[in-house]
């Protein structure tokens, strides 16, 4: 499956749902209480982190969509806590706040990365939904998907009234469901249940074909536009009516916190589809952040750039030959990274010393080396009849192996500038005896603030002295 970066700064989402603090306190032990068979930690760090749908919305603004949360909290230390960290990403808060209940926080104790004891402290909202529905119904205009993140605590008590006015606007529905009664989820656009969720409702499923009936079912039912069942180490499963099962492998490295991944997963689906991914594609992508996030501790959020690092990887675009589309990905990720792209160009038909020499201080100019490389048909417009010597993807495999190129692309007009218009790099190099004002696309690099620099070449090394030489052999 082809994936590629969704634009998600022009993404818009709407999370309601149950917020909550996640309270980590941090500390080491080295003894055990005099009191009790119990360990005791020595708390040197408190950490507080935006839960349940709080997570949600902050997932979303990290991937750089904007995102707008409507939930219940009390009038307490804990809610200002949530509010602040979530305003400083930019995410738009609008609580519902009850003076006389408690903001709900989890708390965990933490030593040596390890969860030794959790403490709830939450109480059953009396929450105003009719209200509720009303701040929806005012924001709904501004967004393209609407999330319900439902942990059953009471924030979310009319989820009918609210995905009706969604779809009366024309607004996705997804939901990240609880609960035993999946009906108050009917219509949506889409629910996420994880496999045990989905077994709660439609019974065990002992094979996939089990499975994939149950969800055709469970769809029919609630009359839902697609399902998507989490299942853990096994990935995840996307049913749709009328398409085959899609089913998607765990992307996990490394597994060392599940906490949170569900709000990853649909957090990326809501900002993927409000960026108009194919639903295909956005289950991927989602795939791929919860791979990430279950390799951190606690409730975490990803960033639009570790997203694009992964998505990077998966289309095989690290180092090597790229496609015109691979490499601006692989571009965008090396600037979010704080990377300096640099560029050159040319035929290297026959690769040499001089070449070799000259990539090396081509990339020392730079953090990353874009070679862009004529295609035969340039080439033989450039140099005439008989070259090049070496086909394209020969020219282009040989260069891919030298340490000094990260990238390789070709290109088919005579000159590079359509190429540089698109890259944009910092750093325009060429080899040569002539002034930076005639190095060709000069004016385009330097036209947005770029450099232009001007390499010398290695004597007595040239791929025309070499075909000459061959042809006096022959």
């Amino acid at each position: 499956m082809k994936l590629s970066m969704p634009r998600f700064d022009q993404a818009p989402v709407l999370v309601v749902g149950d917020v909550m603090l996640d309270r980590y306190w941090h500390g080491g032990t080295s003894r055990i209480s005099p009191e009790a068979p119990v360990p005791v930690v020595k708390v040197e760090q408190i950490e507080d982190r935006p839960g349940g749908a709080a997570n949600v919305a902050l997932n979303i603004a990290a991937l750089g969509a904007p995102a707008l949360l409507v939930g219940v909290t009390g009038e307490d230390e804990a809610a200002a806590s949530l509010s602040d960290s979530l305003q400083a990403v930019g995410v738009k808060t609008h609580f519902q706040r009850i003076g006389d209940q408690p903001t709900i926080v989890k708390l965990r104790v933490m030593s040596r990365h390890q969860q030794l004891l959790r403490m709830d402290f939450e109480e059953p909202f009396n929450t105003d939904a009719e209200a509720i529905a009303r701040e929806v119904e005012d924001l709904l205009a501004g967004v393209k998907v609407l999330v319900l993140s439902d942990y059953g605590k009471g924030a979310l008590q009319n989820h009918q009234v609210l995905i009706q006015a969604a779809r009366a606007k024309g607004v996705m529905v997804l939901a990240d469901p609880k609960g035993s009664d999946f009906s108050i989820y009917r219509g949506a656009s889409l629910i996420t249940p994880n496999l045990h969720e989905f077994e709660t409702i439609v019974g065990r499923c002992h094979d996939e074909a089990e499975l994939v009936a149950k969800g055709a079912r469970l769809m029919r039912e609630l009359e839902l536009g697609a399902l998507l069942i989490t299942r853990g180490e096994h990935g995840m499963t996307l049913l749709r009516p009328e398409h085959a099962p899609l089913h998607l492998p765990a992307r996990a490295r490394e597994v060392f916190d599940v906490t949170g991944a569900g709000d990853t997963v649909i957090s990326t689906l809501a900002a993927s589809l409000a960026a108009d991914e194919e639903l295909p594609q956005a289950v991927a992508l989602a795939n791929l952040a919860a791979g990430i996030v279950v390799g951190k501790l606690g409730t975490a959020a990803i960033s639009a750039p570790e997203l694009r690092r992964a998505v990077q990887r998966e289309q095989g675009s690290e180092r090597g030959v790229l496609s015109l589309e691979q490499l601006l990905l692989a571009i965008d990720d090396a600037r979010a990274h704080g990377e300096k792209i640099v560029f050159t160009n040319g035929c290297f038909d026959i690769l040499h010393a001089g070449h070799v020499t000259y990539l090396e201080q081509a990339r020392a100019q730079g953090d990353r080396l874009v070679l862009a490389v004529n295609d035969d048909a340039s080439v033989s417009r450039l140099k005439g009849p008989g070259r090049p010597i070496n086909s394209v993807d020969r020219r282009m495999a040989v260069l891919a192996g030298l340490g000094a190129v990260d990238w390789v692309v070709s290109f088919a007009e005579d000159t590079p500038e359509r190429l540089l218009e698109l890259v944009r790099p910092d750093v325009l190099v060429k080899g040569g005896d002539y002034g930076i004002d005639q190095v060709v696309g000069a004016d385009i690099v330097s036209a947005y603030g770029g450099e232009v620099r001007v390499l010398g070449l290695v004597e007595n090394s040239s791929t025309t002295a070499i075909v000459e030489k061959i042809r006096r052999v022959d």
